[in-house]
């Protein structure tokens, strides 16, 4: 099973997060299928690539608790709705 999830990356003191697409069995930082963005908690900056993070959520991979507050930050989950909408 695929999740998508923080994968931390930087130095002591200075976390800075990737948002990738990983196996559910890897650890933390194990070898990720696919970046998909970064987040930076102590600047509060985030960088989100949408299409492939819906081209992921459409096949059905679950994102984390974190990676979803994030996302819904974002609005990801509307336009995930909208286009559901459109489909129909």
């Amino acid at each position: 099973m695929v999740k998508l999830r923080l994968k931390r990356c930087g130095r002591k003191q200075r976390a800075v997060y990737r948002i990738v697409a990983i196996d559910v069995r890897s650890r933390r930082e194990g070898r990720d299928l696919r970046k998909m963005g970064f987040y930076d908690r102590i600047t509060n900056q985030t960088y989100l690539n949408l299409p492939a993070i819906l081209d992921f959520l459409k096949k059905g991979v679950q994102p984390t608790r974190t990676v979803h507050d994030i996302s819904k930050k974002a609005g990801i989950f509307t336009e995930l709705s909208l286009n559901k909408t459109k489909l129909n």
